[in-house]
């Protein structure tokens, strides 16, 4: 490593290109505050408006259920890998996919962050600009300068941008939810107007689906805990929890008016400057998040600072966030497929080689094919098998390929002894 990235990494408050050390770990408030504000996303609000106008009250609350423990095992899994490393996702992939292969996990994971953050800005602009009547453009970059400033100053302003938008979306979601309720009649009669298009196998899927991407990045945050239960503890009850929330929040209100999203159901029940204000923040939350998670990729794949990379991030994801938002959701929703496999990897690598990731242990490859195939076969699988759960199918893939090549590399040093 050159003079000037080790001035850089003494440099980084966020500890981008190192492990955090124990003087900057942070207790069980701070953490859950921020884990939270992680999941409160106006999408997941949008997803359980579908799963309302799709399932009845019972199936509903089976698929979050199901889905939530899944969901919960899988970033709790990361959570654990990353406070007991203090390293960010893109440092774990360095030994899981090797100094090399680990630009495909940070290319895959920033590209699809920064599109987030793009999305999300365009999110809140376009229906704020149509409700103020002034230019959507005008509001997108205010939006995105106001997003990448507080994202720039990283796990800090995290917490405070958290601490104030979650309470605020927790009031709203519960007023709609109830003002819904009292005016359907009740739960079951409200659910009982769902079209009873989707299945329980699908809704589960929608709510692994919802944030299966951005859990991935769990480690990014978590990895500032105090210690393991710390971490995992606040990443599973922040994961169950809000997204439960976000889920019933979106799906009365959903189920009530028969819109899928979130805004427009709040609209209808004439809660429009609220939910202006407080979407705004939520979603201010989330791309926050996004926006860091995809400054630390750029970091491991140019070996700059997070900082700078997380102002590059914003200005990119703001410049294209209308584009974004009309052209790329697809492809996201494609590349969402491809971030599983890569947290299922780091995990499974670190079960198996855990003495490779103790402080001071440098990466043992250049490149770890077992990992890199896992990710494009999981990614395959993901996207097109017609059956089951796409993230499901594309993590059992990805960690079948793995082990398979690791069974590989052990068969041949053992014949070559």
């Amino acid at each position: 490593m050159s003079r000037q990235t080790n001035s850089s990494v003494k440099e980084d408050s966020d500890f981008s290109l190192k492990a955090v050390p124990a003087a900057a770990r942070k207790g069980f408030w701070s953490m859950f505050v921020v884990m939270l504000g992680f999941t409160f996303f106006s999408a997941s609000m949008s997803v359980g408006a579908k799963l309302g106008n799709g399932l009845d009250l019972a199936t509903f609350v089976w698929a979050v259920i199901i889905g939530g423990i899944i969901l919960g095992a899988y970033t709790g899994g990361l959570a654990y890998v990353g406070c007991d490393t203090g390293l960010t996702l893109d440092l774990l992939a360095q030994r899981s996919f090797g100094t090399a292969g680990s630009k495909l996990a940070s290319v895959l994971i920033s590209f699809t962050q920064i599109g987030w953050f793009g999305v999300g800005v365009a999110m809140f602009a376009i229906p704020a600009a149509e409700l103020l009547g002034v230019s959507p453009i005008l509001l997108v970059a205010i939006a995105g300068m106001c997003m990448t400033a507080s994202a720039y100053f990283g796990i800090k302003a995290l917490t405070i941008v958290s601490a104030i938008s979650v309470p605020l979306i927790a009031a709203l979601g519960v007023y709609s939810m109830v003002l819904s309720t009292i005016e359907g009649g009740g739960l079951t009669a409200i659910f009982s107007r769902s079209t009873g298009s989707l299945t329980l196998l699908a809704g589960v899927g929608l709510v692994i689906g919802s944030f299966v991407s951005g859990g991935t990045a769990t480690p990014n945050f978590v990895r500032f805990a105090k210690n393991n239960a710390v971490a995992v503890a606040t990443t599973v009850i922040a994961f169950f929890l809000g997204n439960s929330l976000m889920f019933a929040f979106g799906a009365v209100g959903g189920a009530f008016t028969g819109k899928d999203d979130i805004f427009y159901v709040m609209i209808a029940q004439g809660l429009a400057i609220p939910a202006l204000i407080v979407l705004g923040a939520n979603i201010w939350t989330t791309n926050n998040n996004a926006l860091y998670t995809g400054g630390l990729g750029l970091t491991n794949i140019t070996g700059l600072r997070q900082k700078p990379m997380t102002l590059v991030s914003g200005i990119t994801g703001t410049v294209a966030a209308i584009w974004l938002y009309n052209n790329f959701v697809g492809w996201l929703n494609f590349l969402n497929a491809t971030l599983p496999p890569v947290g299922a990897i780091v995990i499974l690598d670190y079960v198996l080689h855990r003495a490779d990731y103790r402080a001071g242990a440098a990466p043992k490859h250049t490149v770890h094919w077992g990992a890199v195939a896992g990710v494009i076969a999981g990614a395959l699988a993901g996207n097109f098998l017609s059956f089951g759960i796409a993230s499901i199918n594309a993590m059992a893939v990805a960690c079948v390929c793995y082990l398979a090549a690791e069974k590989l590399k052990y068969s041949k040093q053992e014949s070559n002894r």
